[in-house]
């Protein structure tokens, strides 16, 4: 069973960075938009193509995402993205510590 606890451990470290690099993601598209970036810029268009169909399937979902011109939708998804880290991932360690 130990081979199992750590590959469990293993997915769970990985789970944890990928969510971690997505939020920093997040942040860096949510920084970029403030300062009017060029949007032919390849940073700019790679942040975008890997943030906005996430902000925009919660948009779609969520009503209040939007609050006039404010867009809450970064902040709810990092909100999820926590509650992922959280839930999800320290499940997925307790599991490792458990099959040992």
């Amino acid at each position: 069973m130990f081979i199992l606890a750590h590959f469990v451990y293993a997915v769970a470290v990985i789970v944890d960075k990928v969510f971690m690099l997505y939020g920093f993601v997040i942040m860096v598209a949510v920084l970029i938009t403030w300062v009017s970036p060029d949007p032919f810029n390849p940073v700019v268009q790679l942040l975008r193509g890997v943030t906005e169909p996430l902000f925009d399937w919660v948009r779609q979902r969520l009503p209040f995402a939007r609050v006039g011109m404010l867009d809450l939708s970064p902040m709810l998804v990092l909100f999820l993205l926590w509650f992922l880290r959280m839930f999800l991932v320290q499940s997925l360690f307790d599991l490792s510590t458990r099959l040992r």
